[in-house]
């Protein structure tokens, strides 16, 4: 039994994907949708395969683009969580100016980038970073702000200093937040990335997207939409992987 559950659960997402595959194209077909304004599914999948060469090269310029900019999030976002969840002072002075960063559009900041660096990859890199951060940033600062007093206080009888709390309990502790973060934050990277493409890049799935919607080939342009969300699930599977292995004590019994 348990085994063909395990295996029902596995192929959950996939016939979730045949499924609405089979909606998406008979609704266009039963409705006869014109494909310069929604596409069938087979017209996409067409346009998958006869434009397979540029959606390949513009597909890597957005992943590496976005790899970049998310460690970039990765690396200051666990800084500042250690540093912001490391003190309930800077916690409390911190957190609404995080919030209030985080409020502002991100698009928002693409013009300006462009006029420091200019139309290119930085101003993707930058604004995948911009828009990743601030859930790394926050899940790590909470799971450090909220260890348990009582835990705290037996370490400090023991001899424990703030620091050794922070390295080897808080630190160890926040890895499900940390991890939990990393998925959302790797989702936001593509939309980040693609976000500036569309605007100040002349590579990039953004880019194709754009030139491909000027011309009327929406096939292209919902080519380029599932290339994106293929990229971003299995960016957040590998992530997920690596929670399980890395945090498998946070998560037992939860698998019943």
């Amino acid at each position: 039994m348990n085994v063909k559950r395990q295996t029902t659960e596995r192929l959950a997402p996939w016939i979730a994907v045949v499924v609405l595959t089979l909606i998406w194209e008979l609704t266009v077909r039963l409705f006869d949708v014109p494909s310069f304004i929604f596409p069938s599914a087979w017209e996409t999948a067409t346009a998958l395969v006869t434009y397979a060469g540029p959606i390949g090269m513009h597909s890597w310029q957005t992943l590496w683009t976005t790899l970049v900019g998310f460690a970039l999030g990765v690396a200051v976002g666990l800084g500042l969580g250690f540093i912001v969840g490391s003190s309930r002072f800077l916690y409390n002075a911190c957190y609404p100016l995080l919030v209030g960063f985080n409020a502002i559009p991100k698009v928002a900041f693409v013009p300006i980038l462009v006029v420091w660096f200019g139309i290119g990859s930085v101003p993707a890199i930058l604004t995948a970073f911009l828009i990743c951060f601030f859930p790394i940033v926050v899940n790590v600062a909470t799971g450090l702000a909220t260890l348990e007093p009582e835990m705290e206080d037996v370490l400090r009888v023991l001899g424990a200093k703030r620091m050794d709390v922070l390295l080897k309990i808080g630190l160890p502790r926040s890895l499900p937040y940390f991890f939990a973060s990393l998925k959302v934050a790797i989702t936001l990277a593509f939309v980040g990335t693609v976000v500036s493409e569309t605007v100040a890049s002349n590579q990039g799935i953004g880019y194709l997207m754009m030139s491909a919607g000027s011309q009327m080939r929406m096939g292209l342009v919902f080519a380029g939409l599932i290339v994106i969300s293929a990229m971003a699930m299995v960016m957040y599977e590998l992530f997920a992987l690596l929670e399980k292995r890395m945090t498998a004590w946070a998560h037992r019994g939860q698998n019943r």
